[in-house]
């Protein structure tokens, strides 16, 4: 069987690289064809141009003589083929008797070979890789894998390849990308920054997101240009001007202005950025898993193992305190199926206050995972840390109905944390506040100084301190707040949380690995004596 070099992982993995004749294929591809092209099909169609160029190119190399077999016998002024030297061509210029006796009877060809002499064996009677009973040819088709199952098994470095030529290469300003399709930029439709000028103007003046089709309503392009083009450009253009940002969901293109969306939906808050610290997961035990699980913190390894399915008409979760200085939600496994799906960028939804009945604009920034916009709404009714929340689906696609769950309004104490006078660590004491809505007692913390505990906040993030020297702090500061000298894991996480964001294994791995901590049972930890 003849060896082709895209049926090998080498060749893709650290050979493959995008030539002058691959963007030529490439350029005649996007041009000839009826629509844009993704990715993904120009990755297919590149592998299946190199597939053809291969077997062409062995038709046309075996065609020169016959295929070198260590096996069969030949003849002086014979030419042959060396597939496995890259089908280099000799002619058989003398032949002698082998020795050796290993191998029984055999001969010895002189092959004259890009101008040097070398030797082979012939008729020889042992097995050897290179013999084939059937005869060398071109392999079946059933034989070789598809461009399909190539881009699957290497997919990454085909793409990473593709891309930079496309995106990088000496003839990048040929091509354009909109969204995840590819076409060619004299293929575009001019948009000037008189066009822009009105799109801006149309978001702001019905204040809501358009889509490029209703932006074209108002503005002329080019009407040699088809519709569906047209629409590319329209969108190319908004996504390379710094005032549009696109929102949505899926493959819609909605476009509305930065200027008009909160700073918390265009840039995650610091106390909104997670920690993700390395630990020995295998040591937590069975009761700290569980307390994982209920908290089911966006960025947590836990959760309750898959999203909560569309057909479930609520859930619930406690509100921790970065969610609560910053008014947002978390996007975890409870909440995500209740908000528009994506991977980047941001979606606008309609949150109705299940209290009051009123409606205000959310944001939802999937890759900081967290719904923006909720300040307002948690200040209203004076959600604590620590706070039960609600979400209900409702009838219509992007809205999602928020509550809370309702008590009389009671006086309760609250873990209050201070900034100490050196401003290198945290204090807490307790202190009564109002409270009108049912709460995880082992979460609620408060600040007295939202501010301070920011600028602290940033203090160890420039310090480096660590989740464990953070927890080392904390914990006997806790315990001093319980006539059992004791300290929940989950407290120590939403304390944790006011200034370091990181999901409850790492904090919960702090605490059963310092020396100084005793675990008292019931997720509860003491100070050793």
């Amino acid at each position: 069987m003849l060896q082709r070099k895209t049926q090998t992982a080498a060749f893709w993995r650290d050979q493959f690289e995008l030539t002058q004749e691959d963007l030529d294929f490439v350029h005649e591809l996007v041009l000839d064809a009826d629509s844009p092209l993704t990715s993904e099909q120009l990755a297919l169609r590149v592998i299946e141009e190199y597939q053809r160029r291969e077997t062409s190119r062995m038709e046309f190399e075996l065609a020169k003589g016959k295929i070198y077999q260590p096996d069969k016998a030949y003849e002086i002024g014979q030419a042959l083929v060396f597939p496995v030297m890259d089908f280099s061509v000799g002619e058989i210029t003398a032949i002698r008797p082998g020795e050796n006796p290993e191998y029984g009877d055999f001969s010895v060809i002189e092959v004259q070979m890009n101008g040097s002499k070398r030797e082979f064996a012939a008729s020889l009677q042992t097995p050897h890789r290179l013999n084939n009973g059937k005869g060398q040819g071109i392999v079946e088709e059933s034989a070789l894998l598809t461009a399909k199952e190539i881009n699957a098994l290497y997919r990454s470095e085909i793409n990473e390849s593709l891309l930079y030529a496309l995106e990088e290469g000496e003839r990048h300003e040929e091509f354009v990308q909109v969204g995840t399709y590819w076409l060619l930029s004299d293929m575009l439709a001019d948009v000037h920054v008189g066009h822009l000028n009105i799109a801006e103007a149309m978001i702001e003046m019905q204040g809501r997101p358009l889509s490029a089709q209703e932006i074209l309503k108002e503005i002329d392009v080019n009407a040699d240009i088809s519709q569906p083009m047209q629409v590319i450009s329209i969108n190319h253009a908004l996504g390379n001007d710094a005032r549009f940002d696109r929102v949505g969901n899926g493959t819609d293109h909605l476009w509305y202005l930065k200027r008009l969306e909160p700073q918390e939906a265009l840039e995650t808050p610091a106390l909104l950025r997670p920690h993700q610290s390395r630990y020995n997961r295998a040591l937590l035990s069975v009761e700290l898993l569980q307390l994982e699980w209920e908290l089911d913190d966006e960025w947590g390894e836990s959760g309750i193992g898959s999203d909560v399915p569309s057909i479930v008409p609520s859930t619930s979760f406690t509100l921790i305190y970065p969610h609560r200085r910053h008014g947002t939600l978390p996007l975890s496994s409870r909440t995500r199926s209740f908000f528009p799906a994506g991977k980047e960028g941001r979606s606008m939804v309609t949150v109705i206050d299940g209290r009051w009945g009123k409606r205000f604009t959310a944001w939802v920034v999937h890759g900081g995972r967290y719904v923006s916009g909720l300040s307002e709404w948690m200040e209203e009714h004076n959600l604590p840390v620590g706070a039960q929340i609600t979400l209900e689906r409702t009838r219509n696609a992007g809205e999602v109905v928020i509550d809370f769950r309702p008590r009389r309004m009671k006086r309760e104490w609250s873990r209050f944390a201070a900034v100490e006078s050196n401003a290198t660590g945290i204090t807490f004491e307790m202190n009564k506040i109002q409270i009108t809505c049912e709460y995880d007692d082992y979460l609620i913390v408060s600040a007295e100084d939202a501010k301070q505990m920011d600028i602290l906040s940033q203090r160890m993030e420039k310090a480096g301190v660590s989740v464990d020297e953070l927890v080392q702090q904390i914990v006997p500061e806790l315990t001093k707040l319980s006539p059992q000298g004791t300290a929940h894991a989950k407290t120590v996480y939403s304390a944790v949380n006011m200034l370091w964001r990181c999901p409850p294994g790492p904090v919960f791995y702090a605490l059963i690995s310092n020396r100084r901590f005793r675990d008292a049972g019931s997720g509860f930890f003491a100070l050793e004596v």
